[in-house]
């Protein structure tokens, strides 16, 4: 089984960066895309930035401008770089990748907290 472990989550002051990271235990074939959600206390998850296969990307417009998803195809690895933190970024952090083989699946990382505070 597949597993996507992800690092670089902690404390922050507001206006300071992370760089999440997302790494697969194993290679993983037919990948569709990669990316991040996040879910605060309290409220739904919501999807941050995705990357497709073929390296189109999205985000959200709450983090338009501050975060970039980024990804080691050979590494199978995403990265979300996060700059001018703000409170309201304070989150879990999920990576997932969709991938196809006789059906479309999902993988998921088990989260990194993401504290954005003074």
């Amino acid at each position: 089984q597949v597993q996507l472990v992800e690092s670089g989550g902690g404390l922050v002051q507001p206006g300071g960066s992370l760089r999440l990271s997302c790494a697969a235990s194993r290679s993983i074939t037919s990948i569709i895309v990669m990316g991040w959600y996040r879910q605060a206390p309290g409220k739904q998850r919501e999807l941050v930035a995705s990357i497709t296969a073929a390296g189109r990307t999205d985000s959200a417009d709450s983090v338009k401008g501050r975060f970039s998803i980024s990804r080691e195809s050979d590494k199978n690895t995403v990265y979300l770089q996060m700059n001018s933190l703000r409170p309201e970024d304070t989150a879990v952090y999920f990576c997932y990748v969709d991938r196809v083989e006789s059906i479309i699946s999902r993988l998921w990382g088990q989260g990194t907290n993401v504290t954005v505070s003074s």
